[in-house]
């Protein structure tokens, strides 16, 4: 961190998080960066609002910028997940370099625990870093990076703001007596006590008795959390040779020269990198069955959380979960620039030029409508070579078969003119110095 950088801290009111503001105000004294610090109201607590008056108090005393942000929580399954998502969506909101988040070394150990219960992999056990400035293929780290103002780190690839834990190696206990000996007041909050939590579980019934017979569990726990994170990131170094997805598929190829447990890692790394929330060990497993050993003209589909796993030519991709592609669907173009094709899942830019498009002159003899396949579409590409069938074109050019069926196709009357990812029909090729227009199809990411 250098002078003149942006700092947000995460201020809840609890202890932690009011001792972690109170360092960073004497720190910024001397490093000089900006500080600011930003209370998430989740509006679950019926004394939220007490919460949030207490953290501005807290803040105009000591002449601390802060945001309030409200932010509404989805009771699913997982009220704390989906909390936390919450919350690092509105860090990702605000202008900052860096994020400075109060967990600290009880955090570390229970999280452990918890991830242990429940059956993760070596990514889910992994420690919490004092500085994270990777994204490291979750969904909300992907909105972070795309939300937030971007910039090269050279230390790493990118996620800005960067988040700092400056507490993870300091305990609770340590924490509370830092806070009593400044006279800083905070807020308890009551769900803390109630054992219906897991995490609260752990922390009152659990670790006390542990913490009996192995009193420096707290450290020995979190070395073992730092011990599998360098293993998971062999891993991912093994993986990404593995599975050579620069193109955006996997190769199922490579795949197969792999024991099961390297091509079970290669894939788990594939749709890290798309986004995808990792599926459960059977489900990976089946996915891993499809796409090596379904028949080579079988139309491997397999459904993950808002995408699919498809394979086509060898490759395994991940792809959007659309609805159904409407099959008569027609839309009128009436000379617009840009055409918005929600349906089909993408936008149309007709772009004017001179020559090495479509002839506008010829194009205009009748009303141009953009429609999809509906089969038996025909085109002749090259005046010396017959006309083809527009099937056997999309099949040639490789041209994945879950987005032929999107395609926008241009017709000038009932005669199919241009085909997306195809080309012109040599009926309406414009030549050299005639006033053209140069279909682009852009298909949404």
């Amino acid at each position: 961190m250098k002078s003149g950088d942006r700092l947000v801290a995460g201020l809840s009111g609890g202890v932690d998080s009011v001792v972690l503001l109170d360092l960073l105000l004497r720190a910024a004294k001397k490093l000089r960066f900006e500080l600011a610090a930003l209370h998430v109201n989740h509006q679950l607590n019926p004394a939220a609002g007490r919460w949030t008056a207490f953290c501005r108090a807290f803040c105009k005393q000591r002449g601390v910028a802060l945001t309030v942000a409200r932010v509404t929580v989805p009771r699913n399954a997982s009220l704390e997940a989906a909390a936390r998502d919450a919350r690092y969506r509105a860090f990702s909101a605000l202008p900052a370099d860096f994020v400075a988040l109060a967990h600290n070394l009880d955090d570390q150990a229970e999280t452990l625990l918890l991830q242990l219960l429940r059956g993760a992999g070596l990514k889910g056990l992994s420690a919490m870093p004092v500085v994270r400035i990777e994204d490291r293929g979750s969904r909300i780290g992907k909105k972070i990076a795309s939300n937030a103002k971007r910039k090269l780190n050279p230390q790493s690839s990118i996620l800005n703001p960067a988040i700092l834990r400056p507490l993870l190696d300091i305990s609770r206990s340590e924490i509370e007596a830092y806070a009593r000996s400044r006279k800083l007041e905070w807020i308890e909050d009551d769900s803390n006590a109630d054992i219906c939590y897991d995490r609260n579980f752990l922390r009152h019934r659990v670790l006390p008795i542990i913490a009996k017979r192995y009193p420096a569990y707290r450290k020995t726990l979190a070395r073992a959390s730092r011990n599998l994170a360098e293993a998971a990131q062999m891993l991912d170094q093994l993986a990404a040779a593995d599975a050579q997805d620069d193109a955006g598929g996997l190769g199922t190829t490579a795949l197969r020269r792999l024991s099961a447990a390297r091509a079970k890692n290669a894939l788990r790394h594939f749709l890290a990198r798309h986004g995808v929330t990792m599926p459960s060990a059977a489900r990976l497993d089946e996915c891993l069955r499809q796409a090596l050993h379904a028949r080579n003209d079988a139309g491997v589909v397999v459904e993950l959380d808002g995408s699919e796993l498809r394979r086509f030519a060898g490759e395994l991709y991940v792809v959007p979960k659309f609805a159904p592609a409407p099959g008569r669907f027609s839309r009128r173009w009436r000379g617009e620039r840009r055409v918005s094709l929600p349906a089909l899942g993408g936008t149309l830019v007709m772009a004017k030029a001179r020559g090495g498009g479509i002839n506008l002159a010829r194009l205009t003899a009748h009303p141009v409508t953009i429609r999809v396949r509906r089969g038996g579409e025909r085109l002749q590409l090259d005046r010396v070579r017959p006309r083809r069938s527009l099937k056997n074109l999309l099949q040639e050019s490789r041209i994945p078969p879950w987005e032929r069926a999107r395609l926008p196709l241009i017709f000038c009357g009932d005669a199919l003119v241009w085909a997306a990812g195809i080309g012109v029909d040599c009926a309406f090729q414009a030549s050299r110095n005639e006033v053209a227009l140069r279909p682009g199809w852009t298909p949404r990411p």
